[in-house]
């Protein structure tokens, strides 16, 4: 079951040693997004994650 509509404004981003960035995923809260993000880093690999809020998702509210 999907649902098309879902807003997901908080985004997992790692961040490299080179300073390139990916988006890893998308989250309903900010807690979700930061449970994903501290995890991820506790693995023990040189890339930084951070939580950042869409810039679509912060003009509306």
């Amino acid at each position: 079951m999907s649902d098309g509509n879902a807003v997901l404004p908080w985004l997992v981003i790692r961040q490299d040693t080179n300073g390139n960035r990916y988006r890893v995923g998308r989250y309903a809260t900010r807690t979700e997004a930061q449970e994903v993000a501290d995890r991820l880093e506790g693995e023990g690999q040189e890339q930084l994650y951070v939580v950042e809020r869409t810039a679509a998702s912060r003009q509306s509210g």
